[in-house]
């Protein structure tokens, strides 16, 4: 099963988790709550060794935490390393993307986030990144990641944050994901 988690004012219900259940079917993915403890709370039941953890910006951190406090592979997409500092500008009342749904995000989710925060060091990882997010710095993330054992880092020169051209990735996720 493919465990999809989206990120920061994003839900199920987007076209990642599309193009994702269209290739593999076996996708679970749920509206996660504002609170980064509790969309963890959430998420645990589904971090098991079958299970391919595949998250996208905020979804890629915890993703990568669920990987390294449960020995998983997961798949990062155009992922956040430091959200708890670069979420900061959104305090307030946010609207969801795909439904225009209003959560508050709170100071308390920084710090909640800063205790989600890991080294990738156990789970295995492939990450995709693209050249013009214009929310990330693709460099700082492959500065993290190359070069190491149990991690294959691609970048895509050009794209955006959103990472629109998933499906052109869809056969290296599942070689990934059966690869052992």
């Amino acid at each position: 099963m493919i465990v999809y988690i989206h990120g920061f004012a994003s839900c199920a219900n987007s076209n990642k988790t599309k193009k994702l259940k269209d290739y593999f079917g076996d996708v679970v993915a749920f509206n996660l709550p504002p609170s980064p403890l509790e969309a963890i709370k959430k998420l645990t039941p589904y971090a098991k060794p079958e299970n391919l953890l595949i998250g996208s910006s905020l979804g890629g951190y915890y993703a990568m935490y669920l990987a390294e406090k449960y020995g998983l592979k997961a798949v990062l997409i155009n992922p956040s390393l430091k959200p708890y500092k670069t979420l900061k500008k959104y305090l307030g009342t946010q609207y969801r993307y795909c439904d225009n749904e209003p959560f508050n995000w709170k100071k308390k989710y920084l710090k909640e986030l800063k205790e989600l925060k890991v080294k990738p060091k156990r789970g295995k990882y492939l990450v995709l990144l693209q050249s013009n997010d214009e929310i990330l710095n693709y460099k700082k993330t492959l500065k993290k990641f190359k070069n190491r054992p149990n991690m294959r880092v691609i970048v895509e020169y050009g794209g955006n944050h959103r990472f629109e051209n998933l499906e052109d990735y869809l056969c290296m996720i599942e070689k990934f994901k059966t690869d052992s």
